[in-house]
Order: C-alpha cells, then structure tokens, then sequence
C-alpha cells in the first residue's frame, strides 16, 4: 500500500497540545509492519464493537489508511500510541503495513494521548473515560486541573465524569455496555446503592429519558416518610449531601447519630486537599 499523498493534521486541540505538529526530528510519516506493533497498555477503551471495525476495514481495504497510527519505538519494534482500531481493522483488511507517525512519549503522555484521542472519536463510554481519569490520578499523580489541560476539557467536567466511580458497580456495568446514558447515570448519584440498582431497571424496562429519570429521583427524594425521624434520614441527608457535593466538588457523606453526626469529605490527591482546605477555611492557613 502506498503512502497517502496527503499528511493528516486534524488532530483536534488536545492532541495538537501533546503531540508537536513542528518537530524536527522523528516527524516523517512512515510505513511500518503491522507484526513489529505491540499494543498499548494504556489503552483505555475496553470495548470495540465489531461491525463497526468491519465497516472501517472494508474502508481501508478500498481506500488505505488515511491517517497515520501514532507509535513510540521500542528495542524490538513499536508500541502503538493511538490507532489501535485503523491497526486492527487493516489487519481485517489484510494489509501487513500501516502509515505511522513516531514519537517518543511518557507513559502519562501515552495514556494522555490514547485518551484524548479516543474521546475526540467517541470511542470512550463515560465509564472508560472515569476509569482512564483515575489512572492518570492514581499512576501518574496527575490533578485534575493537569489532566483537563492534557485532554482539552474543563477542570468540572473531569470532576463530574469521576464521580460516575461512584456508582454502584451493576450501574456503572449498564452505563459501559450502553444499556442507560451517562445523564441517567448522573441522576442516580447521591441515592443509595440499592436504589441506584432498581431506578437503572426502570430506565431499561421503562425507556425513560434522562429527564424523567431526574424527575424519579426527586420524586421519591420527596416523597413523605411516615414520621418525622424518616424524613430527617432520607430525604434531608440525600439533599444535604448533593448540595456539600456540588458546593465542594468532591465526595461528601453525611452520617446522624442519636446526638450529633459526622461528615466525611473525599479526597483523591493533595492537590485535591489543598483546594478543599482553601475552599473550607476561605484560604487562611
């Protein structure tokens, strides 16, 4: 296969960031294996739906690889940055070499940039992308702040993506496999795990839209309690909690006792501290 005649550059804002456009070493686009590529193992997207790479390798078969695969070079071969679809549907396609651009990456970078890349094509469900977000927190100590600049998003948008980790597992399954939308998802938080679960059915069974579902929630968030103890556990402490939530940008648990209670405010990184500190204490140390 010949190379294109033309070099691709829509890159879109986030990998224009990580990957520079204007290198003078090691920016050649070239030709090679497909056999001497290993995989990713930042690859963040757990999911690749099949006729979809059928439909894009019957594309590459007519019309070649439009755009170059990006790779990292190692002692015996190459690691594949980003591509790994146009990689595997040209293999579909019989091809034994693809167009590649290399470039010598981070490991932070490569996921960055594996990342950004999966998002611009949205090849990433809600529940991948939290999960790549808390990587890049947990391995490569990166804030938010850092990683919304890397990926070209705002700082509350990672926020409130990571917060979907905080849905009961059986939710977040249905959220990755597509059965209910992020927005539905993000209606349910804040509610009991056991709730989460049966509200989740009901979208299924239901077909509920997004706003239906908020207006479910609220609902049974207001719906009368039989005493006045109920309604101070239920309903009070849910509403109390989301709005120390959205107020603090994190995590909050709110607990009564028989006299008194406790809140518990989530951190994931001392720079996620600081900014809680400073919000608490109105920035006097």
């Amino acid at each position: 296969m010949s190379p294109p005649s033309e070099r691709h550059t829509g890159l879109g804002r986030g990998l224009g960031a990580l990957i520079p456009q204007t290198s003078p070493a090691g920016a050649a686009q070239v030709e090679i294996p497909i056999s001497r590529i290993k995989g990713n193992p930042y690859q963040p997207r757990q999911r690749v739906e099949l006729q979809a790479l059928e439909r894009l390798a019957a594309s590459i078969a007519l019309h070649g690889v439009l755009q170059p695969v990006l790779v990292t070079e190692t002692l015996d071969g190459y690691q594949l940055v980003a591509g790994e679809r146009r990689v595997r549907a040209a293999q579909m396609a019989g091809l034994d070499h693809v167009p590649a651009i290399v470039r010598q990456l981070a490991a932070r970078d490569q996921l960055a940039v594996a990342i950004v890349e999966n998002v611009q094509r949205s090849d990433l469900n809600a529940m991948e992308e939290a999960h790549a977000y808390r990587q890049l927190i947990e391995d490569f100590e990166l804030t938010q702040e850092e990683i919304a600049t890397r990926v070209g998003k705002a700082r509350p948008t990672i926020a409130n993506t990571l917060r979907l980790l905080e849905l009961d597992p059986s939710v977040q399954e249905a959220v990755g496999a597509g059965n209910i939308a992020e927005g539905h998802a993000r209606a349910l938080l804040g509610t009991a795990p056991a709730v989460q679960r049966q509200l989740a059915d009901a979208v299924v069974s239901r077909g509920l839209s997004v706003r239906q579902t908020e207006e479910l929630v609220r609902r049974l968030r207001d719906r009368p309690a039989t005493t006045a103890s109920a309604r101070s556990t239920d309903g009070d402490i849910d509403r109390l909690e989301e709005e120390l939530r959205r107020a603090l940008g994190t995590k909050v648990s709110v607990a009564r006792a028989r006299k008194g209670g406790r809140i518990v405010i989530e951190y994931y990184s001392d720079e996620e501290f600081s900014r809680l500190f400073d919000r608490l204490t109105g920035g006097n140390a």
